[in-house]
């Protein structure tokens, strides 16, 4: 159970946090907010974003579902730096320890997506590499001291064919706080 203080200091950070987000929204802002809050709180996978409006969050008709993903826009290099300003979780000593990663969204049903690579994975049929379609995504997290599943993402780059993946994640990596 946390104390009044870290619950106020909780609550203060989710408020800023909130507010963020909703300033990165230029365009039908609050049914692309509602829209967001009702997917995050879907007790399980999201199916259809318009089954999003039968949930308690969303209180708009699907039609301003449907205008705010026409006409919404949202600015994001903005929303970018939202999760950066986020406090970091640190090791007792005050460290923050980084994790990086390169993991594919494999996705080899989309024969016609642009800049799609062939993705190394290991062990999906009988322990053998294969390749499969997808795109490689670049992953920078910060690590919840002691056992814990939780992490913080710091961000996230989606590599090109042209990239080489040790030298962007690295780039990332020293981009990171």
């Amino acid at each position: 159970m946390l104390n009044d203080a870290a619950r106020v200091e909780s609550q203060r950070v989710l408020s800023g946090f909130r507010d963020d987000v909703y300033a990165c929204l230029t365009a039908r802002a609050d049914a692309l907010f509602e829209l967001v809050e009702a997917l995050l709180c879907e007790p399980g996978p999201v199916r259809s974003p318009v089954d999003s409006t039968l949930l308690p969050e969303h209180r708009r008709g699907h039609g301003a579902l449907y205008s705010g993903l026409n006409h919404g826009r949202i600015d994001v290099g903005r929303l970018r730096e939202v999760p950066a300003r986020l406090p970091l979780p640190r090791r007792p000593a005050g460290r923050i320890v980084l994790s990086v990663e390169v993991s594919p969204w494999l996705r080899s049903d989309a024969a016609c997506s642009p800049e799609r690579l062939f993705c190394h994975v290991y062990g999906r049929a009988k322990s053998a590499a294969q390749f499969i379609p997808g795109w490689p995504y670049s992953f920078v997290t910060a690590l919840e001291p002691g056992r814990s599943s939780w992490t913080a993402l710091l961000d996230v780059l989606r590599l090109g064919p042209v990239d080489d993946a040790t030298a962007v994640t690295a780039a990332v990596a020293a981009c990171g706080r």
